[in-house]
């Protein structure tokens, strides 16, 4: 019998689409065939990418047909996911990458995308809410919830292995997250400046690349922690573990959140989450108890915290040994890609047998 294809639309060197079209391949034998927009979704490049959409979809159709594809799934609700609604593939799944895919709110193409969205949530045989947080959206966007897949991808428990031991003489920290804006490392960087001023020992690890770094190098030097900060760049993905067993922190200070993966990678490996005060991260952590909260922007709260996790070495103990058996109880990859791969297949069997 030869393989189901999938037709996949979205940014495939995105860690997220990695492990969803592995997930595929492993658990559903799936061959995958792929196709993105070539121009980027922000900045100026943003009329650019909209003329390219249009022309998509002028395009999409015969793409699917050559690719003669039993499924096409798609990331992104307000693009690619509406690709999808019309390339005539069916069954269609789609996945709501943030809290609701409508971002910034003050775009002038709100209105726009919102249709799009709309008009993708009604095609749409499968819709990936990855956490509850997007599922209140489609709530709210009167979305047939019973076509609601709320489920993490999750990650390789295996691959990230949990480390109970840690030295605590000093603050391990560090930071996943991509050195671009809205994951605001300057405020990271203020609050470890405050704890210097405190004589409150760290080492902070910042791992990526993106457009701010020479902007944080110089807020580093400016703020004297110099020797306490070290910007490992952008690494491989095998390697990411093994920095994060040796962490005893994990500091994230988004402006948004939808579902992070960085975070359930950070509690599988025994680091105590300390995050911004969002929706997204309320779903995953209970202040104090499992992690710590953080107003967004606040780098003086964030170092209060800090200083408090520091000293309260029993609370951070104890949660992540807890950390580590709830992500393996709701972010297991093994478990829950079988399930989205078994539903892909039980609706390209469906579909294959309705006239």
């Amino acid at each position: 019998m030869s393989k189901k294809r999938i037709l996949f639309l979205g940014e495939t060197y995105r860690a997220d689409a990695i492990t969803w079209m592995n997930g595929l391949r492993e658990f559903g034998d799936f061959e995958i065939v792929t196709w993105e927009l070539q121009t980027s979704s922000s900045g100026i490049s943003r009329v650019k990418r909209l003329l390219e959409l249009t022309k998509a979809i002028l395009t999409i159709k015969s793409i699917a047909k050559k690719f003669n594809a039993d499924m096409v799934i798609a990331e992104r609700t307000t693009s690619y996911g509406f690709l999808a609604a019309i390339s005539g593939v069916k069954p269609i799944a789609i996945a709501q990458q943030g809290i609701s895919d409508l971002w910034p709110h003050h775009s002038p193409l709100y209105l726009f995308k919102k249709m799009l969205q709309d008009y993708a949530f009604k095609k749409a045989d499968l819709i990936h809410a990855w956490g509850d947080v997007m599922a209140q959206h489609m709530r709210e966007s009167k979305v047939d919830m019973s076509k609601v897949m709320v489920l993490p991808k999750g990650i390789h428990l295996d691959f990230f292995a949990f480390n109970e031991t840690h030295d605590d003489s000093m603050i391990h920290a560090i930071v996943t997250r991509s050195l671009e804006p809205e994951y605001k490392h300057e405020v990271i960087l203020k609050a470890f400046s405050v704890l210097k001023q405190k004589n409150i020992p760290f080492q902070l690890i910042i791992i990526g690349d993106g457009t701010e770094l020479q902007n944080l190098k110089h807020l580093v030097q400016e703020h004297n922690i110099e020797s306490e900060v070290q910007f490992v760049g952008r690494i491989n993905n095998t390697e990411i573990p093994k920095y994060l067993q040796r962490s005893n922190f994990y500091i994230s200070m988004p402006i948004t959140e939808g579902v992070s993966a960085s975070l359930f990678e950070a509690m599988a490996c025994g680091c105590f989450p300390i995050v911004t005060d969002l929706p997204g991260n309320r779903n995953w952590i209970t202040e104090k108890v499992n992690g710590i909260l953080v107003p967004s922007e606040n780098h003086l709260k964030l170092a209060e915290e800090l200083q408090w996790a520091f000293t309260n070495s029993n609370v951070s103990k104890k949660a992540i040994v807890e950390n580590r058996k709830f992500v393996e109880a709701n972010a297991n990859y093994k478990t829950n890609m079988k399930k989205i791969a078994d539903t892909y297949n039980d609706l390209i069997k469906i579909k294959s047998t309705t006239p």
